[in-house]
This record gives C-alpha cells, sequence and structure tokens, in this order.
C-alpha cells in the first residue's frame, strides 16, 4: 500500500509503542488514515508524520495529553504562546522546587558526615548558631506514638509532605521541666524550615547565639544521662539557661539496623 504503514511500522519509525498509538486512536488524538475492515489493522501516512512529531514534543515539554488535544483542535499562534508561556512558568517553578529539595539533601549529607565526624559522643561543647526558621507545634508528648501523631498534626497543619522534611524534625523540652532533671516530657515539636519556603501560622524561630551541646549514641527515650552531663556542663562554666532544650535524632533505625550508629544530639541556648 503506497504511503501506508502498519502501526507497527509507525511505531518504529517514531520510536514509540503499538500501546501508545492504540491509546492515541482510542482518545482522538491520533487516529489511523486507514482501518482494514477485514482484520482491523491500523495504517498512518506521511502527513501523520508532523502530527505524531508534534504530540512527542509537546509531551517532552511536559504537556498533557489533553493540552496537547486542545491546541491540535484549535491551532493558533496566541493560544500555542500562551501554551508555552504557562508550561515555562510551570517549569521554572519546578526547577525552583528540585533545587530546594536538592539543598535539603546537601543538608542531610552534611548533618551526618559532621555528626559521624565528632568523634566524642558524651562529651559536652558549645557551638555558635545562626538563626533557624522552624514550624512549631506546642503539644504535649510524652510517648514515641504522641510523638508520631504529633507529627502527623504538624504535618497536615502546615500542608507539608513529609519528604521535605526528612532528618529536619526536632523536638523540644521546657526550660523549667530540664532544670528539674525532667528529660522525657515534651513540649512541642518542629521542623527546620530550612530554605524559608514555609509560611503557615505555624512558623516560628530559633534564636542565635551559644549553644551547649552534646551527642549521644541513643533515641530519645535515652536522653536522661547526657541531659544531666550537659547541664552539669553549664553549671560548671557559670552558663545561664536562656530557653527550652532542643532534641533532635540525626541517625536512627530507619538511617541504619545498627544501634551503635545511632546518634542524638541536644543543644540548649546558653548565655555564656
Amino acid at each position: 500500500m503506497e504511503n501506508k504503514f502498519s502501526i507497527g511500522e509507525m511505531a518504529k519509525l517514531h520510536n514509540t509503542t503499538i500501546k501508545t498509538l492504540h491509546h492515541y486512536h482510542k482518545i482522538d488524538l491520533l487516529n489511523p488514515v486507514h482501518t482494514d475492515p477485514s482484520n482491523g489493522y491500523r495504517y498512518y501516512s506521511t502527513d501523520q508524520f508532523e502530527q505524531l512529531n508534534t504530540i512527542n514534543y509537546l509531551k517532552d515539554l511536559g504537556f498533557s495529553l489533553v493540552e496537547i488535544k486542545k491546541h491540535l483542535e484549535h491551532r493558533d499562534i496566541d493560544g500555542f504562546l500562551l501554551l508555552l508561556e504557562e508550561q515555562k512558568q510551570f517549569t521554572e517553578q519546578k526547577i525552583k522546587d528540585l533545587e530546594r529539595i536538592t539543598q535539603r539533601f546537601q543538608n542531610r549529607i552534611s548533618d551526618i558526615k559532621l555528626a559521624r565526624e565528632h568523634k566524642e559522643l558524651m562529651t559536652p561543647f558549645t557551638k555558635n548558631l545562626e538563626k533557624r526558621r522552624i514550624i512549631r507545634l506546642a503539644e504535649k508528648i510524652s510517648s514515641e506514638p504522641d510523638l508520631e501523631i504529633s507529627l502527623r498534626q504538624l504535618e497536615n497543619q502546615a500542608k507539608l509532605s513529609s519528604s521535605l522534611f526528612i532528618g529536619g524534625v526536632g523536638l523540644t523540652v521546657s526550660m523549667y521541666d530540664m532544670v528539674n532533671r525532667k528529660f522525657h516530657e515534651y513540649n512541642s515539636i518542629f521542623i527546620l524550615d530550612e530554605d524559608n519556603s514555609v509560611n503557615v501560622p505555624l512558623a516560628d524561630s530559633l534564636p542565635e547565639g551559644a549553644y551547649a551541646c552534646i551527642y549521644y549514641n541513643g533515641k530519645h527515650s535515652e536522653s536522661h544521662q547526657p541531659y544531666s552531663q550537659l547541664l552539669n556542663y553549664i553549671h560548671e562554666n557559670n552558663f545561664e539557661i536562656m530557653g527550652d532544650s532542643l532534641e533532635r535524632t540525626i541517625i536512627n533505625q530507619y538511617i541504619s539496623s545498627r544501634e551503635e550508629d545511632y546518634l542524638t544530639e541536644i543543644q540548649i541556648p546558653i548565655n555564656s
């Protein structure tokens, strides 16, 4: 048959699949020029090559099949320019989102590497930290189930995705409970907003300044001894506690199956 190509030939010439061409026919996006009534075989012509090229081009740019079909049915320059402008804006936003996610990956990599390089566990030290933006939910948390429920509440109220803050979750112990050696009841849960991308009523910040810190091998529930050592260190150096303590697990059972790898950091703001 002159200037007629079977569906298999059409798929091969355009580096696509027979299944895809079947679907395009089903949704009336690209119909064969001829269907053999005796066997149902579909045939295409060279006149349709550019149409399929256009479909593939727009698909590669990120347009949906619905958008492509609409454009092909109502072709005009202004409509096509508008389509491209909208997709350009969408792509630019996607690039920004990916850059933020890349930065979060780098922050987690830096967190873990820095913590692993700190060889002296259970040894208090001080460091200066910049102001950190967080999303915080004030909630009494006394157990692991409380923690997980509060985290889901914070995630839902702030309309956040778990993938955005994995490794960036922390808890706080009130200054009153801390100085009274009550370390296992938390008064809030927070998420680090590392790129200032979240604008919600729960937004808060951790002040810049000096912090007395300690790393220890364990979970939140195993914090009594490191807290005690850190408070003794603060007392011995005549530091003044300036606010609630912060706890953040850097390496847990979801990162490593080896308990000896578990790592949590406590930070207490001080006036040195």
